[in-house]
């Protein structure tokens, strides 16, 4: 409130074009189109699907190395050293493409990168390395010992699992690298098959490719929802940032309304009261004929008229001031002891003329030895006057009004209006409680009234820490129940024959 201007009401409205909105409605679009073509190529998955492979190809390099050359020195037992070596550097020469590629794609900045272009160029890597690897079959197709067919199966099966764990993430590459080992497995199998006895082992060999076929489609969708639950999460975040910038604006605007209601206020309120005494002033002295008879005796109520209206008016002026004090938390209370009991008693004496006239009786029953309490004297008075007003009004000639003042369960004190009048409709209970709401008896009966009391007398009760509760039922009458805590009920005065206790000031009630 404290750094709000004049021309920050004046304008009336947030700059929307700030950086950091800015950044957030960037955000929140780029999570939404995330999570709204997760599943249908969007480019942002297809880069992070990208950058997930290369990030598993460079991490498996140093592994593949390692497999390949075991595999060379083992190779050696049936093929010649130097046919090795050159199949060793062919399928080297594909690994540190594939490599250097994926090390090339994590260097580049996001905005640079075409996902088409490098899909195809990891297609295109992968499938250098499944013809590196299918080229094994064709070096030992020549060997015609029998261990040797195992030794090439296994060989083929542990490539096609390596391969197809590191490029799941790009469909595409998988057929690529799969596809090549699938015809060297034919093509090294197709003269033994003919003849019968490695038959099933062929059968079983093309089994596990199709198999790693499905399982890189699984490691594929899995990532896709993993993306997608990510994108989920990212968007909910913007969303709660979107949201709490908005609530923080809405904030502002309404400091800034309440800084201009504020001042509204304070200025009508002085221009509207100047002329007010004026009114009630001049019109009270000629409704009592203070300076001889009026000629016309419809003056006399004329005049009656004008200050009772008057009155009326500077009524709903001071209740609109003391709401909006209260909403706006600038009601301060002057604190002091105080018996509940005897705030009570003075505003029953004050409203037994009012009862009498309207035939209704008042009751009160109050615990005896109450102690006092800390609150604001006016504002306690305020509250019991508004009840005590209200249960007077709407009880009918011949009515019962029973005031009760007392003890709660944990130590605190609490007072109690209850009348037995018309009640009020359930529904309308929300209604009366809110500002300038009036019930259908009241409207029904006319009675007069700003609707502002209860609302008034609610924001006084919290301001003590307490608590206001209305119940009420049609045909059986309406009870308002005021309760302030026990922190607000003071102790007796501590004996003075005890030196350590002489000068104790009064504590307040802390028994729960």
């Amino acid at each position: 409130m404290e750094n709000v201007t004049a021309e920050m009401i004046a304008r009336g409205r947030f700059d929307g074009r700030s950086p950091e909105r800015r950044r957030m409605a960037n955000r929140l679009r780029e999570a939404r189109e995330k999570l709204s073509s997760a599943r249908a190529g969007n480019v942002n998955f297809d880069l992070e699907l990208l950058r997930l492979y290369a990030e598993g190809r460079i991490a498996a390099i140093l592994p593949q190395i390692m497999m390949c050359q075991a595999i060379a020195a083992m190779t050696t037992l049936w093929l010649p050293t130097l046919v090795v070596l050159i199949w060793l550097s062919f399928t080297l020469s594909a690994l540190a493409l594939a490599c250097l590629l994926a090390r090339r794609f994590l260097k580049l900045d996001r905005a640079e990168l075409d996902a088409r272009a490098w899909y195809a160029r990891f297609t295109f890597a992968e499938a250098v390395n499944g013809a590196a690897w299918a080229s094994f079959a064709i070096l030992m197709a020549g060997v015609g010992d029998h261990w040797a067919t195992t030794y090439v199966m296994v060989v083929f099966m542990l490539a096609a699992a390596i391969h197809t764990v590191v490029a799941a993430f790009v469909p595409a590459a998988v057929y690529a690298v799969l596809a090549p080992l699938a015809a060297g497995v034919v093509f090294y199998m197709a003269p033994t098959t003919l003849q019968g006895p490695v038959a099933p082992l062929t059968l079983l060999a093309c089994a596990t490719l199709l198999y790693f076929v499905i399982l890189a489609r699984r490691i594929y969708a899995s990532h896709i929802d993993s993306l997608a639950f990510q994108s989920e999460k990212d968007m909910l975040i913007a969303e709660l940032e979107q949201a709490k910038a908005n609530s923080d604006e809405a904030r502002r605007r309404a400091e800034e309304a309440s800084l201009a209601k504020s001042r509204f206020l304070a200025t009508m309120s002085h221009e509207l009261r100047t002329p007010l005494n004026a009114i009630l002033g001049f019109s009270e002295v000629m409704k009592n004929e203070l300076f001889g008879a009026h000629a016309v005796a419809a003056y006399r109520d004329y005049c009656n008229d004008i200050h009772a209206s008057g009155t009326h008016l500077l009524m709903l002026i001071n209740e609109i001031l003391d709401l909006s004090r209260v909403e706006a938390g600038r009601y301060e209370l002057k604190e002091e002891s105080v018996s509940l009991p005897g705030v009570i008693d003075d505003c029953l004496r004050l409203l037994t003329l009012r009862a009498r006239k309207r035939e209704v009786t008042m009751t009160d029953v109050v615990e005896p030895n109450m102690p006092r309490i800390w609150a604001d004297e006016r504002a306690m008075r305020q509250v019991a006057l508004n009840l005590l007003t209200n249960a007077i009004k709407f009880t009918p000639p011949g009515g019962q009004v029973v005031v009760k003042v007392g003890w709660t369960k944990v130590g605190g004190q609490y007072f109690s209006v209850r009348d037995n009048g018309p009640g009020i409709p359930e529904n309308e209970i929300p209604v009366i409680m809110s500002s300038f709401g009036r019930g259908s008896m009241a409207q029904k009966n006319a009675d007069e009234g700003t609707g502002l009391g209860l609302p008034i007398v609610k924001g006084l009760v919290e301001l003590h820490g307490g608590t206001f509760t209305l119940r009420s039922k049609l045909r059986e009458g309406t009870e308002v129940l005021v309760i302030l805590p026990p922190e607000r009920v003071m102790n007796s005065l501590p004996q003075m024959a005890a030196p350590e206790t002489a000068g104790r000031k009064p504590g307040l009630r802390g028994a729960a």
